[in-house]
């Protein structure tokens, strides 16, 4: 495993004394590679705190540009950067933030035709995509390639967080449940309203990016209870957090 440098030492020194993450936790994040599938309202936090965090290779893919009205929630972009590729403009953010992270820009809409190589490239997914039909097909490429998934989405004033991992199975031996155990199919296109429609209140983005960051950290340094069969529900109006917990539906 890659050793720590003396400065990276300094750096993580909060992560480091931590007794359930440690300096093994730390040197896995370091050798970690995570694909954060867009550069949004969630991607902006998943992206920062995972490069503060010390996550050796992320992925950014986003086909889209800065404008000015993403700027108040896509907080990685700033008023410099409107009409920038959101993926340059991210990887310019992160660079600053730590100069030991690899970013691999993508500036392209993940699609059936390249979702599995892109995938495929990385240990886990965050994906904070802002329409159901890419979030099904990311949900289905990391199951056909054993990737863990940790999914977010946001609406007005509410968003929702679980993880993926139906390709393992629970201490009983029992299949964790997919994507489509909990959303069978996407929602038909122009029935739920666009973030442009309905709008968003902006700090929700950072709620929901930050605890999706979190599940990623977890996830890499084998800590805590990831939420595996729940699912995450936050009601940003009265501040209420909720549990759900689905299963694998029966084949």
């Amino acid at each position: 495993m890659t050793e720590l440098t003396s400065e990276e030492l300094e750096r993580y020194a909060r992560h480091i004394v931590l007794r359930d993450l440690g300096g093994a936790g730390q040197q896995s994040l370091k050798t970690a590679r995570v694909l954060v599938v867009g550069a949004g309202g969630l991607g902006s936090p998943v992206l920062q705190y995972l490069a503060a965090a010390g996550v050796g290779a992320l992925g950014v893919v986003d086909d889209d540009a800065v404008s000015r009205s993403n700027l108040q929630r896509q907080i990685i972009h700033d008023t410099e950067r409107i009409d920038e590729p959101k993926v340059d403009s991210a990887a310019a953010a992160l660079a600053r933030i730590n100069p030991h992270v690899e970013v691999e820009t993508w500036p392209v809409r993940l699609d059936e035709a390249n979702a599995a190589d892109l995938i495929a490239r990385y240990d886990i997914v965050a994906d904070g995509c802002d329409n159901m039909a890419t979030r099904f097909l990311v949900a289905d490429t990391c199951e056909q390639l054993a990737k863990p998934l940790v999914s977010a989405a946001v609406g007005q004033f509410d968003g929702s967080v679980t993880t993926l991992k139906p390709f393992e199975t629970d201490e009983a031996g029992n299949p964790h449940p997919r994507y489509r155990d909990l959303f069978p199919e996407p929602v038909p296109d122009g029935l739920l309203p666009t973030c442009e429609e309905a709008g968003i209140v902006g700090a929700l983005t950072g709620i929901i990016g930050s605890i999706q960051a979190l599940e990623v950290i977890k996830a890499i340094a084998g800590i805590g209870e990831p939420l595996v069969g729940r699912l995450l529900m936050i009601d940003g109006r009265s501040m209420r957090f909720d549990l759900v917990n689905y299963r694998r539906a029966v084949d």
